[in-house]
């Protein structure tokens, strides 16, 4: 710890770090609950099942799960998961029977409880506590008869747990990524300003607001807590704004020169209407106004633009009027994403069929459509489903077959140790398995010298509580595993007499369910998220592929256009933009080795996954049903040309990102000096050929971000990988 100024009169303290600080105010929180729950009910009810149930409780909700957010935000969380708890405390005591039932409700709870990670941050840092809720009256004694006990001790736990986490030591209070949209749409209005009057550019310091506004908006950089990560309207809608926002803004950074010494007014009206919109999105975000004026100036000014009069089509000109354009579609976007978020449902009114295909929907289907988009192979989140259900069930019938001495530590030790790497769990065994070792020397030689004078441990437990659940968190698993060893040794030691053998009993089954764990890490995928997020990418980057060349065909080609919920073949992409933004979520938590692709933006590559999407039904599917006219033989040549340029270039990117055993390492030339399509005017160009050209263009500079870190980190091939297929599931670009 560094010094720091503290007070006046140059008197030089010491502040204690955060990471230290956040840990202790939760330890003190769960040493509270768990302490008062544990004594009250031991020694003042003398129910030693309840009171072992309390302490449980508490330490599984509060210290064995990793719920994001502060202390409120946390108790928001904890309390309506108690039915849960009596629910599966109940199944555990039934099924305990037998060995075998045992073990098919571990397989069968152990899957459901981590799948559901699926509905976002909270499940899934719930999860871990609510699998040990099941695990501890699983094992015997059969004692139906104490279930009452048991749901009685589970109670009291968990309301001190939520009284604790709401009134003692409150956190700092965290930025809403309401807030975040909020404040990055009131830079997009200062952008859209700066556009509306003389010199008609966005100056350096803007472009610098914008870019850290729009970073700020990126998952990676907000807490876990205020990500808008679940399956229901109002996070899907949150989500949506984020995005809409960071594109708008991109757009206005980026905005082409003005072709003249001011630009037309049908252009200056719709960049004011941007603005203004902007300005109304923000105030809604903050609850300020509930009014679509705004909106709907904007959806006039871009159809004026877009439909009306050209008074000198240039190709400058027309290229301008087609970033306009897109620049009004993203704040479109952003005001209407902003008002379901705001209002649910209820703020559908404005919204279009495709985009926004979740805006009237109940939750029961919006979770049907999560769970079944992920309830694939190719999916992070089944696969550690998988591995983690069997690695217990198989821990449960080790257990339970060996009759090993407090055998439920078995499970938690293959609970807590079992990773999404095999390289991780080796390395996290390995710790974890000297600390156990030094936790048991030091409880056994405890145990020996203290022997069955339950004062002294009875008063040397809450402290020790409170050192452990400070430092576990913070010094890593072998100083948890440590310290929890010595806490479980004073709790039993209070319930029954113990001798020094409890702490071998300890070390057996921690190594017992670290080596459980170990097996299953390496038989099933063991490598993670790293080589799913590859694959995952690969298949996304080949999907857009499909839909440029789909798309600048039906361009060129004409036809009837009709407001469809999503252009043929949209939904397919849109699903393996879920795998891989669920494979990404799940690479951002494991720890990158030498050989891991850390470098590269994975960030733009799904990024491309949504500007294709949105692009193509931007140009596909009006509001209206419409005729569009063919091109003309040269805008047609050329907007093909140059689709098939940006989907090759996606297929190299692809193979680069996923090669197999024969693909050539080379850099890839993504922008060919020769080739003009970019910069094409060809006669008698429509306004869609330039519309079609912009948004091209933006995917190829997506692109090129991606190829340059790709060039840096160049993959360790696979021996003909597996091509990925996505399942079929109407999700929505912020699904995952």
């Amino acid at each position: 710890m560094g010094g720091d100024p503290q007070g006046t009169g140059g008197v030089r303290g010491r502040r204690l770090p955060v990471a230290y600080a956040a840990a202790a105010r939760r330890s003190f929180r769960v040493t509270v609950a768990a302490g008062a729950g544990f004594y009250l009910l031991l020694y003042g009810f003398g129910s030693a099942v309840a009171a072992t149930y309390a302490l449980f409780a508490a330490v599984a909700l509060a210290g064995l799960s990793h719920i994001p957010g502060t202390g409120r935000q946390r108790a928001a969380v904890v309390l309506p998961l108690l039915p849960v708890c009596w629910i599966l405390i109940t199944i555990g005591t039934y099924l305990s029977v037998r060995t075998w039932s045992a073990v098919l409700g571990m397989l069968i709870v152990g899957f459901a409880l981590a799948f559901s990670a699926v509905g976002g941050p909270r499940p899934a840092g719930a999860a871990p506590g609510l699998q040990l809720m099941y695990i501890l009256p699983s094992f015997p004694p059969y004692a139906p008869d104490t279930l009452d006990e048991r749901l009685v001790g589970a109670a009291v736990g968990i309301v001190l747990l939520f009284l604790a986490e709401t009134f003692l030591l409150p956190d700092p209070p965290t930025v809403p990524y309401r807030e975040l949209a909020a404040r990055a749409a009131d830079t997009a209005r200062g952008c859209a300003e700066a556009l509306t009057a003389a010199p008609y550019a966005v100056d350096g310091p803007l472009v610098r607001a914008a870019g850290e506004a729009g970073t700020r908006l990126r998952p990676s950089q907000v807490p876990e807590a205020e990500r808008p990560a679940g399956p229901g309207v109002r996070d899907r809608a949150l989500s949506h704004t984020g995005l809409t926002t960071r594109t708008l803004l991109n757009r206005l950074t980026l905005l082409p020169p003005v072709p003249g010494p001011e630009p037309e007014q049908a252009d200056l009206d719709v960049l004011r209407a941007v603005r203004d919109a902007a300005r109304e999105t923000a105030d809604r975000l903050r609850g300020r106004t509930a009014s679509v004026a705004a909106h709907t100036e904007l959806r006039h000014a871009r159809t004026a633009l877009a439909v009306g009069p050209v008074a000198d089509p240039s190709p400058a000109l027309l290229r301008r009027h087609a970033a306009v354009l897109e620049a009004a579609d993203a704040a479109l976007a952003m005001s209407t994403a902003a008002g379901i978020a705001v209002a649910g449902r209820a703020g559908a009114a404005q919204a279009a069929p495709g985009r926004f295909w979740y805006a009237r929907m109940r939750a029961p289907r919006l979770w049907w459509f999560r769970l079944s988009g992920h309830a694939a192979r190719r999916s992070v989140l089944f696969q550690n489903a998988v591995r983690l259900s069997l690695a217990l069930a198989a821990a449960r019938l080790i257990a339970g077959e060996d009759t090993l001495p407090h055998g439920f530590w078995v499970l938690l030790a293959t609970l807590t140790m079992t990773r999404t790497t095999v390289e991780e769990t080796r390395s996290t065994v390995r710790v974890a398995l000297i600390g156990t070792l030094a936790g048991a020397l030091v409880a056994a030689t405890l145990l020996a010298v203290v022997g069955t004078d339950i004062a002294v441990y009875a008063a040397a437990l809450p402290p020790l509580m409170l050192v452990a659940f400070t430092l576990g968190p913070v010094k890593g698993v072998g100083w948890a595993q440590a310290m929890f060893t010595l806490v479980v040794a004073l709790v039993f030691a209070q319930l029954a007499p113990a001798t020094w053998q409890l702490a071998e009993f300890r070390l057996l089954d921690v190594l017992t369910g670290s080596a459980i764990g170990a097996v299953f890490g390496l038989l099933a995928w063991p490598r993670g998220a790293q080589a799913e997020l590859r694959r995952s990418v690969a298949v996304l980057l080949r999907g857009a592929a499909e839909i440029v060349v789909a798309t600048t065909t039906q361009i060129a080609a004409g036809g009837v256009r009709v407001p469809v919920l999503s252009a043929p073949g949209h939904r397919s992409l849109r699903t393996a933009l879920i795998l891989a933004e669920s494979a990404y979520a799940q690479y951002q938590s494991e720890p990158k080795g030498r050989t891991a692709s850390g470098g590269r933006d994975w960030q733009a590559t799904l990024m491309v996954g949504h500007h294709t999407l949105w692009g193509a039904d931007r140009l596909l599917v009006p509001a209206e049903r419409i005729v569009a006219p063919p091109m003309g033989r040269e805008p047609a040549t050329a907007v093909t040309a140059l689709g098939d340029r940006v989907a090759g270039r996606m297929l190299l990117v692809s193979a680069r990102l996923d090669p197999g055993g024969d693909t050539p390492y080379a850099p890839i030339p993504l922008r060919d000096p020769t080739f003009a399509g970019f910069t094409a005017e060809p006669p008698g160009a429509p306004r869609l050929y330039y519309a079609a050209a912009s948004w091209l263009d933006s995917l190829m500079t997506d692109l090129e971000r991606i190829a340059a870190t790709s060039d840096r980190t160049p993959p360790a091939p696979e021996a003909a990988p597996d091509a990925p297929r996505a399942p079929e599931a109407p999700n929505g670009p912020n699904a995952a």
